[in-house]
């Protein structure tokens, strides 16, 4: 059986040791590389590999976060590579397969490529869930940096990340969500309520049972009837804030008195 690999990793070099100590083993094949966290969820997600050789220091997205934002929809073997001892004990709490520090041999990789093949022929999944079990629970209980900052997208076949901080309001239709930018709208199939159990609070604030706006996307706010209001958002669009939910109405004109 042959099984589809992805190295990611923002080394150039790193990635050929890796490519070329797989060479050798006909049963893995590398499918795409990726050289930071942001192109490794795309590649993921587009070529659902059966295995990946993941880095966790790299620019945009650490390991650990890149995990975060794969797992609900595709969850590889996972073999953690990195130049620093201190992620060893997180790596290991997850039970991956291995963690390999560089500079390794090729010994030192086929050790790890007998562990991988073992976990494999079982096909029994490496603990990592807990580890974004726990993230995703860190997100319910609202803790400082937990929040979601971007959205996997998907268009015309391509996949995006959009980050949190450019979409000015959500808006909810059945069951998709429409995410609004200044510059595009993208779509995407979830529950406004699920959406907002992983968003921050502070930044983005249910306003109606099929609105949720970034308040620092607002340029005004209209007084209507019954303690209602618009809200006018950059970008032109207008928003009422019902009445349903006035606990946030409150909650946020205290904080902008303040």
């Amino acid at each position: 059986m042959t099984y589809c690999c992805l190295i990611i990793d923002d080394e150039i070099l790193a990635r050929d040791v890796i490519r070329t100590f797989l060479s050798a083993d006909l049963s893995i094949r590398v499918v795409d590389e990726a050289s930071n966290g942001t192109q490794a969820v795309i590649k993921i997600l587009q070529h659902k590999p059966d295995i990946i050789f993941l880095d966790i220091q790299m620019p945009e997205l650490d390991g650990f976060e890149v995990l975060k934002e794969i797992w609900p929809y595709h969850q590889p073997f996972v073999v953690f590579t990195t130049a620093y001892d201190q992620y060893a004990l997180r790596a290991f709490e997850v039970n991956a397969i291995d963690y390999l520090l560089k500079p390794f041999d090729e010994i030192r990789f086929h050790q790890s490529i007998g562990r991988l093949k073992e976990r494999l022929s079982q096909q029994s999944q490496p603990r990592v869930e807990e580890l974004v079990s726990r993230l995703l629970n860190e997100q319910k209980e609202g803790k400082e940096g937990s929040h979601l900052k971007r959205i996997l997208v998907k268009e015309a076949g391509r996949m995006y990340l959009v980050k949190l901080e450019d979409i000015t309001h959500f808006g909810a239709d059945g069951n998709y969500i429409s995410l609004y930018t200044l510059a595009k709208t993208y779509t995407i199939y979830e529950s406004l309520s699920s959406l907002e159990n992983r968003l921050d609070p502070s930044v983005m604030i249910r306003v109606s049972r099929s609105n949720i706006i970034n308040i620092n996307f607002i340029s005004e706010m209209e007084t209507y009837f019954n303690g209602e209001y618009i809200v006018h958002l950059a970008g032109g669009h207008k928003i009422k804030w019902t009445r349903g939910y006035r606990d946030t109405i409150k909650a946020f004109l205290t904080k902008m008195g303040s």
